[in-house]
């Protein structure tokens, strides 16, 4: 799994007219969940792009007046117009302890059943992953090649080592549909 380095300041002034003088500043306020106790900090709204702008899922190092924290992206708030962002939940890793995380899934190989004339859709871009950070992967390949027409791969059909997924075992990952030019193209030959 990728690592991000983000640093911030801790924050004492908790509320609305401190959280709105940090957003005048141009900080995003956050919050580090599940360690001895909360941390509220703010960090740099620029600092962030690169973290939240990308399909790619980061463990973040987080340097919080000197001292470290790894730590994942929980949830996030954007305003509704204007899209910058509002607030970051955080929430503290172990080594020792599993996290859940959405992962991007990607697929590998020319489908049998492209080849006959059928589309393959991606449903599912991201999967919940449960797994120690150690063996959090970048993403999940799915391996297309055998998929005919009408055949899909379920959540309960993938296995990946030292990791479990969490989604629900009928969720519908990826498909190969019959296209309308395919279809035709059956009915003729009838």
């Amino acid at each position: 799994m990728q690592v991000f380095e983000l640093k911030g300041e801790v924050r004492s002034d908790l509320g609305k007219k401190a959280t709105k003088a940090l957003r005048v500043e141009e900080k995003v306020p956050c919050v580090l969940y599940g360690g001895e106790a909360n941390v509220h900090f703010a960090v740099m709204e620029r600092d962030l792009k690169k973290l939240l702008y990308t399909p790619n899922v980061y463990l973040v190092k987080l340097m919080l007046d000197g001292k470290p924290y790894d730590a994942v992206m929980r949830e996030i708030q954007f305003h509704p117009v204007t899209d910058r962002v509002l607030h970051i939940d955080f929430y503290q890793t172990a080594d020792d302890k599993p996290v859940v995380i959405e992962v991007p899934v990607r697929t590998e190989g020319f489908a049998e059943g492209v080849q006959a004339g059928g589309k393959l859709v991606l449903v599912s871009r991201k999967l919940k992953v449960k797994s120690l950070p150690k063996d959090m992967p970048d993403e999940l390949v799915l391996n297309v090649e055998k998929l005919g027409v009408g055949k899909s791969i379920k959540v309960k059909d993938l296995d990946f080592p030292h990791i479990e997924i969490v989604n629900a075992k009928s969720v519908v990952v990826a498909q190969v549909k019959l296209t309308r030019a395919a279809r035709a193209a059956q009915s003729e030959a009838k």
